[in-house]
Formats: C-alpha cells, structure tokens, sequence
C-alpha cells in the first residue's frame, strides 16, 4: 500500500484475516452474520438472518450456556465479552474452535442486549489443557466468581439434606464441570453414601457401611481431613489398587475426593468425577474447595434444620391430643398452627377432656356423658412457653377428672402456674422468666346442649346460629392463669341450640397480619357467616382466611403470616331430625355493677336484628331496651337479665324481647309533665311494641315487648 491511498474497507481486511461479522438482537431474537461467519458456524458461505435457535444449535450446549453470563457480565462492567465457542455438525462432533469478541450494550426501555461482534477461527487446543477445559475462555476468574456467587445463593437457599444434594447435582463449574458426583457421610466407624449423580440406582451399594480404614479415597479423605486429587487411572490404579475395580467400571478419567469439614470436624466426603482428564491447576482446586466448603456448612444447617423439625413435630404430636371418639349429637374440630420459626409448637393449645358422671347423695353414679373443652395460650413462643403449656394442660386434665366444677378447676390452675413460674419471694412479679397463660374452659353436656364457661383473660367464644347469624357470646371472666393465685373466676351458663356452632380461638387467629381485635374479628366472622360446608371444612376455612393468599388483601399490613400460634376449637350441636322453626337468641346479665353493659346489649341486639327488613324498627328494638335495662338499674337494686328472641321465616318473623330482674315493685305507666327528666319508658313501648306485658314471678317480675317484623315501605 503506497502512502496517501486510502485504507481498504473494513469489510475487505476482516475478510483477509478470514474473521466474519455478527450482530445479535435479543430483543427479535434474531442474529444477523456475513458470509465468512455464517462458514465458520458450519452453514453455507453466504450473509444471512439466522434465529437464536439456529445459531444454538451449531454452538456445544455447555458453550451457550456460559455465554448468557459472560454478556450479561461484560454489559453490566461495560466491557468487552470474549469467549471461546466450540462449533458442532449435524452428528454434534466438534467440527473447530472459534474465537468471538463482542460490545455488548443493555437497552433499558426494551429489556434487551444488543452485540456486534467478530468471529475468528484459532487453533483447537490439545484435550486435557487448560484452555481445552475452559469452554468459555473470555475471563475465566469473572466467570469462576459468577459461578461460585450463584452456588453459594443455592446452597444456601437449600432446606433440606435432599434440597442440598439437588442443588450440588446441578451445580456446573466454570470449564470443568464433573460428570459424576457422591456425597458420602461419616457414622460411627463407617462411611455411607447419602447422595450421588450420574451414576445408575444402585450404583452406590458396594461403597455403603465402608470401614474408615478401607483402602479408599474417601475414607482417607475423612482419616486425614485433606483432599485427594487423582489426574489419571493410571494414579488412580496406583494409589488404591484394592478400590481400583469398585471405581473402574465407572469410565471416569480423574477423580477429586474432598473433606466436608464444618467447626474443625470431618462429617463426610464428596467426590467429583471427570470423564475426561483434569490436570487439577490451582485455580481448579480452588473452585473444588470452595463448593465443598459450601456444601459442607449446607449440609449441617439442614441436618440442624431437619432435627429441629423432627423435635417439634414429635413435642407437636405428643402435646397436642387428639378429641377422642364420636360423641352423640355434637361435632368436635380442632386446629393448630404453629408459628413460622424453627419451633412447631408454641404456647397455644386446645383439649377435649372426658368427664365424670356426678354422684348423687345416695351415692348412685348418674348424668350423661358430660365432657370439657379447654384452649389456652401461654405467654411466650419458646421452648419455655411449650414447656409450661404441657404441665398446664397435665394440671388441667386432672382437676377436670377430680370432677371440679369449672372455676374451681381455673382457679386450681391458676395457683398451680403461679406456683411454677413464682420466683419463691411470694410476689409473684420478680422471677426473671414468670409467665402467665389465657385459658377458656367449657363444660358440656351433649343431651341438653347445657354449656358452663369460665374464662381466664381470653377471647370471648363466639356463636354461629342456625341462620349463619353470627354473635359474640359475652362470658364472665377473671384474670389470665398465673396472675393472682387468689383470682375468682365466675362461670357463664347458657344452652347451645340444634344447628348451632360455638367457636373458641387464641388471639393468633384474630390478630395475625397486623390486625387488631375489631378488623381481624371482621375477618373472621365473615368466613363464619358465609361459610356453608362441615365443621372439618370450616375450621380449614377460618385457617385458610388468615394464612391464605386471599388474606393478604385484607385489612391490614402485608407481613410475615405467621408471627404467632394459632389454636382453634369448633363445637356444634347436630339439628334434630324433626323441622324446627327458624330461632336466633342471645342471653345476657347486665349488673347493678356493670352499667356499660346496656351498651353491649344494645350492640348484640343490633347483630341478631342483621338482616330485618324495618331499619326503623331495629332502632325501636334497641331504643326499647335501653329503656327496660336503664329502668331495672335506676329503679331496683337488683341485676337484669336479657332474653332477645326471633322466630319464624324472613319477612314474617316475630322479635320478643324480655328483661328479668328480682325486684317486687311493678312498673306502672305515668303521664310525666313537660319538664320531667323520667317515666316515659311505657309509653315509648306502648307507642312502638305491637304488644308488651309485665309478667310478676315468684321473685321479681320479667318485662316483655315484641315486635313484628314489617317492609321498609310499611
């Protein structure tokens, strides 16, 4: 070339070097190469727009797979991607090598790389050496730390022994990944496989119950703590001739055997096999050594994480009883669910208890076959709190089997707690670990659907009607278990009617997902009201609300699910064979004491009215009460007692409303003057009751209106 001439198209010097041209679009998923490319991929001699897949299925499948992390790193450094490619015929047999140097650049808006590049043929490298072990040869040690990133991540993500040795299977190292992997573990005096790849089942059988002091590279792998590494058969045959056939039949070319040593012990061995020869190079130990590090702390996490499960399933199974055989007219449903650390079981717990037959004063042996159901929560999530909750539940069983009445058994248990967690000064408030417990128990007579509660700082239980109305049946309670061991706890006693299910549930059921007790009772009573299956299905319904997908779009902040235990009881009493008409009731005691209570009374009569056609006669209903219940606590010393009951089919049902207190004197209708601050309460009931009475009973007298119930538009 003569000075001053211009230089030739760039075009013409590639083709003089015999390099080709590319450039590919992942975004089309297409690549477009000139002629002198298109030879050099085994295709004929000619420009040409070739799909992914095409251009794939010329390259060694090892080969495309570390392309994709060499690009995607050498986008994200901004620098050039060389790779060495091996380049495959029809029959996939190595036809050469080529050599491809491309800037590859990330387009944001399209989430696509873009690659212009060159492709240049080199010489095939002698098979064994390192650059004929290294398939992608761009930047060995940036690829060789982008694999051991990606293996430490899996590994560490792993739960389970199977878990790890999957991952450790799949794992494919930077240009020398074995063929043939086998994890072996120490027991006693003997050497076990507990996992292997690419050998056939039953491949592992000799190498089972090893003596330590076998002739074998594992076993002086574990002898010695150091690795053995064995480049050929020859060094192989050399070293272990009596172990050489067991290895033999394999067709393996080298062998690297590795110690799995975790806090300065030797747990195991793992083998990696090689079909072709590896020289073993520093680099390559190196790469060896880290994964079994790796794999070595994975495997005991998740031998710590497996005993761990099998302890709490085992406390599980043994703390959490089964509810016993059938019993005549009532179904029984209990859930639990533990929290989401590595304890399955916590502080909740649930019981059904058999009772004993009560004894008459002639000493005969009578009643039916009454029984109890207890749920509880002990304060805490710890070994502690299970701990604590098993004597708990002991105690309880056995002053429910002495025949103690339900608040002499929550009073027993709660001197009983107390005495377990009292640090011994008698204050009960200084132990540095004191604990205190909730607990509802309930007595049950199947015959006559009679239920006797005493409550210990625990959620109220909770009635679904036979309609699918649904009310929280207010109960008298006392202090949680272990607080004062003088605490009196009062019992609640009302009749659970056919076709009726009770509800009790810990907190954990309520509050789970960051809710408080007013949304996450909103929640539940929701799944109760609609809910239209068995009372199995129901108790999976109410646990599917809180941990399900669904309940993520509920009320409250996204959060883990399952911060706290759940315990969850259903009792319901079968409806008889014969057609009974529709009815829906709730008792309550409003004490001379308790004056807010009119206000909870109001409330309850507002949610057994739900669904009356009258908006205007609901608030009658409620305005009524509030008259009779203030009328009892102003006028009498005495405590009132509400029945609300409605009957018959919707659009013609019938309200009957009933106040009950000891007092003698009988109310009498007034006719107050203007400025009278009183004695308009039966006129207002005269006024808005279709019909109303004062009934006298042997001691005091019951109040009654009722209402019948009407359209809006009436």
């Amino acid at each position: 070339m003569r000075t001053g001439e211009p230089l030739p198209a760039v075009r013409d010097v590639l083709a003089a070097l015999a390099t080709g041209m590319w450039r590919w679009d992942t975004a089309t998923g297409t690549v477009t190469v000139d002629a002198e490319t298109a030879r050099l991929l085994g295709l004929p001699p000619e420009p040409a727009v070739l799909t992914e897949a095409q251009v794939r299925a010329r390259l060694h499948p090892a080969d495309w797979n570390e392309i994709t992390g060499v690009v995607q790193l050498a986008a994200a450094e901004n620098t050039l991607a060389e790779v060495r490619v091996r380049i495959m015929d029809e029959q996939n047999r190595i036809i050469r090598v080529v050599r491809s140097r491309s800037k590859p650049t990330y387009d944001p808006r399209r989430k696509a790389y873009e690659l212009i590049g060159t492709l240049q043929e080199v010489a095939e490298p002698i098979p064994g050496s390192p650059a004929g072990r290294s398939k992608v040869t761009g930047d060995w040690r940036r690829s060789r730390e982008a694999f051991l990133l990606d293996a430490g991540r899996a590994l560490a993500e792993a739960r389970s022994t199977a878990e790890v040795l999957r991952v450790t299977a799949n794992l494919s190292m930077p240009g020398f990944s074995p063929d043939g992997m086998a994890v072996f573990r120490v027991e006693g005096d003997r050497l076990t496989v507990i996992g292997h790849h690419g050998q056939q089942p039953g491949d592992e059988t000799p190498f089972m119950n090893m003596s330590l002091d076998t002739n074998y590279p594992a076993a002086e792998v574990v002898r010695t703590g150091r690795a053995v590494y064995l480049s050929s058969p020859e060094e192989y045959r050399s070293r272990y001739p009596l172990t050489w056939p067991l290895a033999q039949r394999f067709n393996r070319r080298s062998w690297a055997y590795l110690p799995l040593i975790v806090s300065g012990r030797t747990m195991g061995a793992w083998l990696a096999a090689f079909s072709h020869p590896v020289a073993f190079t520093p680099d390559e130990r190196s790469v060896l050594t880290t994964v079994a590090r790796m794999l070595a702390q994975a495997l005991a996490r998740a031998g710590t994480a497996e005993t761990q499960r099998e302890l709490s399933e085992n406390l599980q199974r043994s703390m959490m009883p089964s509810l016993g055989p059938e019993v005549p007219g009532m179904e029984v449903a209990a859930r639990y669910v533990p929290t989401g650390g590595g304890l399955q079981v916590g502080g909740d717990w649930y019981d059904m208890i058999p009772l004993p037959k009560s004894t008459s004063r002639s000493g005969t042996r009578s009643g039916t076959d009454r029984f109890a159901l207890v749920i509880g929560d002990v304060q805490g999530h710890d070994v502690r709190a299970a701990g604590l909750m098993g004597q708990l539940r002991v105690a309880l069983r056995a002053y429910a089997a002495e025949g103690h009445p339900p608040d002499a058994v929550l009073s027993r248990a709660s001197r009983f707690l107390y005495g377990m967690t009292d640090d011994g000064d008698g204050d009960g408030g200084d132990c540095a670990d004191s604990r205190f417990a909730t607990c509802l128990y309930a007595e049950v007579d199947p015959h006559s659907g009679v239920v006797e509660i005493a409550r210990a700082g625990h959620p109220d239980p909770v009635i679904r009607m036979a309609d699918g109305t649904v009310l929280l049946r207010l109960t008298a309670g006392g202090l949680p278990l272990g607080v004062d061991p003088d605490a009196d706890y009062p019992t609640t006693r009302f009749a659970l009617e056919p076709g009726e299910t009770m509800m009790f549930c810990t907190d954990g059921l309520i509050e789970t997902g960051g809710h408080d007790l007013d949304t996450g009772w909103q929640r539940i009573r929701t799944v109760l009201e609609e809910h239209k299956g068995t009372t199995e299905e129901l108790a999976d319904a109410l646990v599917q609300a809180v941990h399900g997908p669904s309940s993520h779009y509920t009320t409250g902040p996204l959060i883990d699910r399952r911060e706290d235990d759940i315990a969850v009881l259903l009792l319901s009493r079968r409806s008889e064979a014969r057609a009974l008409p529709m009815a829906r009731r709730t008792l309550l005691t409003v004490a001379q004491a308790e004056p807010e209570r009119v206000a909870v009374a109001r409330r309850q009569l507002r949610e057994v009215l739900h669904d009356w056609a009258s908006e205007d006669q609901v608030d009658s209903a409620v305005l009524l009460l509030s008259e009779m219940l203030t009328n009892v606590l102003v006028h009498t010393d005495a405590d009132a007692l509400l029945l609300a009951e409605v009957q018959g089919e919707k659009g013609e049902r019938r309200l009957r409303v009933e106040v009950t207190d000891a007092g003698d004197d009988l109310p009498h209708k007034r006719r107050p003057g203007e400025m009278a601050s009183s004695g308009r309460g039966l006129v207002l009931i005269e006024m808005l009751a279709d019909s109303w009475g004062v009934v006298p009973r042997g001691q005091g007298k019951s109040t009654w209106f009722e209402l019948h119930e009407r359209p809006m538009s009436a």
